[in-house]
Order: structure tokens, then C-alpha cells, then sequence
């Protein structure tokens, strides 16, 4: 990759952003927000016209707008990708450019340039959907710039992910802000919160703009995942919970450790 630009500077694309430019990638941005601070930051999106990948990294809910812009602006052979929680919306139609949709699995309940940090993938799983057909050369680009910044690319379908998100993403951010919510009727309650709790709604702190576009846009998903929520507590409330309880500890072992 000779020049990669990325649109949207908040906290993924300002990590990404950070992170190519220390590993010397020549990288530039479109940002109304941050336009200014380097002289390779600017709201004009022909600075995009020499690159051969670009990562949108703005709000669900503008990425549709920017992915139509491009196609006015870009050859043919550049690779674009997108950065949302939720893949299939965004395969609404296939585009003049190369596109392959994404979704890092990373990042905090911050949000914003000020908040992005060189190393904020290092270990974390991308999730690529292809939802059209791609030369594998651009498929392999993508995924060695998405190693560079140090994660392990999974592949599936944009219903998959959208499922699968929903379970071990939206709907825990949904049930972070419920106990909160339910919590904070009793004065007391909040008065000797401690460490558990705060760990428990940490994700109550997701970013605002974010967190209506997931409820949204994954709705459906997100009320079946609640129902096998739902299921899971009435078995563990109904059956012999000290075996269940251990099978969770050592599934979740495998997993993060």
C-alpha cells in the first residue's frame, strides 16, 4: 500500500490512523471535526483520490451516505471497507470501487480522536463479510493491513455477524443500561456500588450515537438474543446451578485466556 485513507477520525478511525502512520503508511483523512490539525487532515474528500484503501470509520448512520460519495470520487480498483457493528445493512447494493465490509472487534466506552491509541486492535478479531464478489489480491491487501495493525481476521456472512453481534455486543450494552437503570431507583444501591457493579454497566457508557444506531438497526436480532437471555436465567434459576455455573467458568477460560 503506497496511501490509505480513512473517513472519520473517532476512536477507530483515529487508532487506525495512529497506528499506520507509526508503522510509516503515508495516511490521510477526511474529518470536519479534527480537519486542520495535520496537513494531511481535511474536510475535502478528493484527498482520497490516490489511495488504494480507505476505511470509513463514521456513524452508522452516515456510512451509507459517505460509501455513495465515493463512488464518485474513487477508481475502480480501490479497496474500501467499513468499520460498523452491523454488516448488512451497508450491502444494500454493490459499488463501483471494491468493497468489502468489516467490523473490528475492538474498542472502549470512550469515544473520539482524543481517546484513540496506537494499539487499540493489537489482538482483537476483525470480522470481514464479503458480500460481493472480490479479487482475492484486494481480500488479502485488506487482511494484511488489518495484521499490520495486529488483528486476526474472521470471515463469515453480514447475517452471521449481525446475529452473533447482537448477542455479545448489543445486547449486553441494552442490559449494561438496564441494570443501571433499575439499579439507580434505589439510592442506597448506587451509594455502596463497587467494583462488580461498575464492571457490569461499564458498557452503559457507549457512545450515544452509537448505541441508538445498534437498538435500530439490529432490533430484531437484539430482542431474540434477550429471549435466550431470558431462557438461560430460568435455567440456571431452575436446575442444578453449581454444575451449570462450572461449565460457564471453564467455557469462558478456553475463551479469554
Amino acid at each position: 500500500m503506497k496511501k490509505i485513507g480513512i473517513v472519520g477520525l473517532g476512536l477507530i478511525g483515529g487508532s487506525i490512523f495512529k497506528t499506520l502512520t507509526k508503522l510509516g503508511y503515508d495516511v490521510c483523512a477526511v474529518s470536519n471535526s479534527m480537519k486542520g490539525i495535520l496537513p494531511n487532515i481535511t474536510s475535502d474528500y478528493n484527498i482520497l483520490k490516490n489511495c488504494e484503501m480507505i476505511f470509513v470509520c463514521t456513524a452508522m448512520n452516515k456510512t451509507l451516505a459517505v460509501l455513495d460519495t465515493l463512488e464518485n470520487i474513487l477508481s475502480p480498483e480501490t479497496i474500501v471497507t467499513d468499520v460498523c457493528s452491523l454488516k448488512t445493512f451497508v450491502c444494500n447494493k454493490e459499488r463501483p470501487y471494491i468493497f468489502i465490509p468489516s467490523h473490528p472487534m475492538a474498542g472502549t466506552e470512550h469515544k473520539g480522536f482524543e481517546n484513540s491509541f496506537d494499539g487499540l486492535f493489537q489482538n482483537a478479531k476483525w470480522v470481514l463479510t464479503p458480500c460481493f464478489q472480490v479479487p482475492k489480491e484486494a481480500r488479502n491487501s485488506l487482511e494484511y493491513i488489518i495484521k499490520e495493525l495486529g488483528a486476526e481476521t474472521i470471515i463469515t456472512t453480514p447475517k452471521e455477524h449481525d446475529e452473533a453481534v447482537a448477542l455479545i455486543s448489543h445486547m449486553p450494552m441494552l442490559i449494561a443500561q438496564a441494570i443501571f437503570l433499575t439499579a439507580s431507583q434505589n439510592q442506597l444501591a448506587l451509594d455502596i456500588a463497587s467494583s462488580g457493579f461498575r464492571d457490569m454497566t461499564r458498557l452503559a457508557m457507549s457512545n450515544e450515537e452509537m448505541a441508538c444506531d445498534m437498538l435500530n438497526l439490529n432490533s430484531e436480532n437484539i430482542k431474540l438474543s434477550v429471549k435466550k437471555l431470558i431462557k438461560s436465567i430460568n435455567d440456571l434459576t431452575s436446575k442444578n446451578y453449581a454444575e451449570l455455573i462450572g461449565q460457564i467458568k471453564t467455557k469462558r477460560e478456553k475463551i479469554f485466556n
